[in-house]
Parts: structure tokens; sequence; C-alpha cells
């Protein structure tokens, strides 16, 4: 690894319902997940295009994914401005567990919600 190529290159977002849980992320994001089901797990694929080089995820549920409030965080892409997602969160039914907080002047803002499942989730923006 390189500072020329990405630390992450894909994300699961464990979930106990894949229907709720892709909901609540459509609604909050403002987007449409692709579902797969593959090697026993059902998932619900954030859109990317793999030719472009860019990082994604999925939704996930399975008997080896189990939703969390604690451990590793992912933060999500928010731009341009964090309080459009955040206004959606708790209309979609989860929670704001952090505001919109200032980084510092160069890196934007982030806040933390509680997605349906029970996973604590980072928001990133610029603005």
């Amino acid at each position: 690894m390189s500072s020329e190529t990405n630390a992450i290159n894909w994300f699961d977002i464990s979930v106990n319902d894949i229907k709720r849980a892709s909901k609540f992320y459509e609604t909050i994001l403002e987007i449409k997940t692709n579902p797969v089901e593959m090697m026993g797990m059902k998932m619900a694929m954030f859109p990317y295009d793999p030719s472009k080089g860019k990082i994604s995820g999925a939704l996930v549920q399975s008997q080896m994914h189990q939703p969390s409030a604690t451990g590793s965080v992912v933060y999500l892409n928010a731009n341009p401005d964090l309080d459009k997602v955040l206004q959606r969160i708790e209309k979609a039914g989860g929670k704001i567990a952090m505001p919109k907080t200032l980084i510092d002047k160069d890196s934007g803002y982030m806040a933390f919600f509680a997605d349906t499942e029970g996973n604590t989730v980072g928001l990133h923006s610029n603005s």
C-alpha cells in the first residue's frame, strides 16, 4: 500500500433486516442499492462504478454479520452538506448520536448516527 492507493477497498455494514436497512439508507442518502445474494449472504450494494477505482460497500445480512454500536466506524460521504442527510435520519427510523461537528477548517465536518440495525455510522462532508 502507498499514498497512491486507497487504504480501504470495500466495506460491509452488518444488518439484521436487509429490506429495512436498504430502505433506511436509500432514504437518508437518496440512492438506490443493488440487491444481490452470494455465498449465503443477502447484500444491498451501494452504487458504484468498478471501472472508476472508487471505494464502495454493501449492507450485508448473514450469520457472520452482526450489527454493533461499537467497533470500527465507517464514514459515508454526505457531500455537499451533511445537514441534508441528518435531517432525514430520524424520519427514516435512525437516531443522531453526534450532530454536525467541525473537525477543523481543512478537514470539513462529521456526525454519527445509529441506523435501524443498531450500528453507529459516521458521516463526512466538506461543508
